[in-house]
């Protein structure tokens, strides 16, 4: 967790410490009053600051779906900061059952080709019943 933020190239503070810990603790994305919940002492403005830094430097990304509060979920380690390797290929799932929504990896995400447009970001959003409700 400390070598993240080293490799990142972003000072280690027990805050930011904090936050990425919290990140570790989830499995799914979580939006920002799960972490407000989870920090035992914050300001606001700080915390604002750690979520814009994780996200420029490619530590976390942000899931947006319509109606949502945003929600935030730890990237893969090989994820970069710009538009070449700041990639998720993966689909973000919303359980209609119990909220959650995860990143679910594919064996091969869809190319999708739009004729005279050149497509720098795709993402792939999908709701239904998660695997745990369906059982």
């Amino acid at each position: 967790m400390n070598n993240l933020l080293k490799n990142k190239k972003i000072s280690e503070t027990p805050f930011r410490l904090e936050v990425l810990s919290i990140f570790n603790n989830y499995k799914n994305a979580i939006p920002l009053s799960v972490i407000e919940k989870d920090l035992k002492s914050y300001n606001r403005i700080t915390l604002y600051r750690t979520i814009k830094v994780f996200l420029g430097k490619g530590i976390i990304h942000e899931i947006t779906i319509s109606g949502e509060d945003s929600n935030y979920a730890i990237c893969e380690e090989d994820c970069g900061t710009n538009t070449h390797t700041h990639n998720h290929n993966h689909i973000h799932f919303k359980c209609n059952n119990c909220g959650i929504i995860t990143c679910v990896e594919l064996e091969k995400y869809p190319k999708i080709s739009l004729p005279n447009y050149k497509i720098n970001q795709l993402e792939i959003q999908a709701s239904g019943v998660c695997s745990t409700c369906n059982q």
